[in-house]
């Protein structure tokens, strides 16, 4: 996969919450992503006494969401764990992941924030920025703002709210398990990611894309990682 651009990652924690800054001005909101034939997910795994990122890819097919490609990549790290700047320690390892792809994804989820973010830019959003392609965030937990629980039904949702602005929701993906928190990455609607999100949820919390990242993520973390590696499970879309 082509990346269209790359800015430094050695900054210090200041000056990449400035760059966050000026590259919130560059998130779209909106945009018409059509059939999607191909959906990826991305994560990174880690331990937090090593400062070695285990960042991978994962390709699905839709609708049947089979795993069709996977790639990994490992890199060491010298930005310290720190809330909100996460994208300057696993971007760089998840940039070359993206580089070894064949594939070509309508869009891709990533298991972080998009916009809902002290700064506007979780790493659903700049990644975003940096691919170019339409992305989704998909966190476990919110960063900001604040949301009523959604009622128990799988579907239900509940906005996320910071200063009175819908920045994201909370989504039921599975019946009375906890929610699922969405927001914008880049080039995507709100309810086209909610809608996404609750398409490829199949009998677990997590949709399918992040769940199966994140499961990658740690095989690849435990086997000790290595430099990088590709495997094409299924050719085509």
């Amino acid at each position: 996969m082509e990346i269209r651009e790359i800015h430094p990652f050695d900054l210090t924690p200041n000056e990449a919450a400035r760059l966050q800054e000026e590259l919130r001005t560059r998130v779209r909101t909106s945009g018409e992503i059509g059939e999607v034939s191909l959906v990826a997910g991305a994560d990174a795994s880690y331990t937090k006494s090593s400062d070695e990122i285990h960042a991978v890819v994962v390709a699905l097919r839709c609708p049947d969401l089979t795993v069709v490609e996977r790639v990994s990549a490992s890199i060491r790290t010298l930005f310290p764990y720190i809330p909100g700047l996460l994208t300057f320690r696993e971007g760089p390892a998840l940039i070359e992941a993206f580089r070894r792809m064949r594939s070509e994804p309508d869009v891709i989820f990533f298991d972080g924030q998009g916009i809902a973010h002290p700064r506007g830019l979780g790493i659903a959003s700049h990644m975003g920025v940096l691919l170019d392609r339409p992305t989704i965030g998909v966190a476990k937990s919110l960063l900001v703002g604040t949301a009523a629980e959604p009622e128990a039904g799988r579907g239900s949702t509940s906005p996320i709210l910071r200063d009175g602005e819908t920045i994201g929701m909370a989504v039921r993906t599975k019946e009375s398990i906890k929610p699922v928190y969405v927001s914008v990455g880049h080039r995507v609607e709100l309810s086209r990611a909610v809608d996404l999100v609750l398409e490829t949820a199949r009998g677990y919390r997590l949709p399918e894309p992040t769940r199966q990242a994140h499961l990658y993520a740690n095989t690849v973390r435990k086997e000790g990682g290595g430099v990088s590696r590709q495997t094409t499970l299924s050719h085509g879309r």
